[in-house]
């Protein structure tokens, strides 16, 4: 046998060995996405079995829900952006996100998604409380109430909540005034969470206006006022349904 010929043998060798390889690896990947499916399943069980415990089972299921309808807002909103979006996670007593596995082409688009979350997960809190309301179930209004406080929660205009990166699109100013409202918002509700929130976002602030991102924040007066009106017409909204008692 030539030279040739053994150096052609030796690579219809390793193409043999790739191929077993590959056959041997590909049955594991149906393996790996089962995997991760339950370990999402058993997050979201383990997130309703949390809150079970303080508010019993039907409310944390309906809770739970919620939540997932509001970041399924985010996830559409990121798939319309073109954006790839990671799974929901969800953190007890936290709450839960979709991971944002790309950068957003501007500010404008950034709080679209941003907003996208409060807007659905709003009206399924309004619908909720509304079937709540004709039906006479007090479950229901008490969660579509619980849904509403948690899309308020998400506007406060501090990141990394929803309403920070919403104000993001607005110029420096509104930022600084977003955080005193969150400063404000933190004073008048004690939270632990909301603490924890303003000491991230502080950090988040200081690095995007110590270093911007060429042409991110550069949206047309337009842009920005259209913005606003959606972010303030939702809290507004927010607001004047918190009374609806029955």
């Amino acid at each position: 046998m030539t030279a040739a010929g053994d150096a052609e043998g030796r690579a219809r060798e390793v193409e043999n060995l790739r191929a077993v390889y590959q056959s041997l690896q590909q049955p594991q990947a149906p393996v790996a996405a089962r995997s991760g499916q339950a370990k999402k399943v058993a997050a979201g069980t383990a997130s309703i079995g949390a809150y079970a415990i303080e508010w019993g089972w039907l409310f944390a299921l309906g809770f739970v829900l919620l939540i997932f309808v509001h970041e399924m807002g985010h996830a559409v909103a990121m798939r319309i952006e073109g954006i790839p979006a990671g799974p929901p996670v969800f953190i007890p007593f936290v709450g839960a996100f979709v991971a944002m596995q790309g950068q957003p082409r501007d500010a404008a688009v950034e709080a679209r998604v941003a907003m996208a979350g409060p807007v659905v997960g709003s009206l399924a809190a309004w619908a909720v409380l509304g079937a709540g309301l004709e039906l006479e179930q007090r479950l229901l209004v008490a969660l579509g109430h619980t849904g509403i406080l948690l899309n308020l929660f998400n506007l406060v205009p501090v990141p990394p909540l929803d309403g920070g990166r919403i104000a993001g699109a607005f110029t420096r100013t509104y930022w600084l005034i977003g955080y005193a409202v969150g400063i404000t918002a933190l004073l008048v509700t004690g939270s632990p969470i909301l603490l924890l929130v303003l000491v991230v976002g502080l950090f988040m602030l200081v690095r995007r206006w110590r270093d911007p991102m060429p042409g991110y924040d550069s949206l047309p007066r337009r842009q920005r006022t259209l913005i606003a009106l959606a972010y303030a017409a939702l809290v507004i909204g927010l607001v004047g349904t918190l009374s609806l008692r029955g």
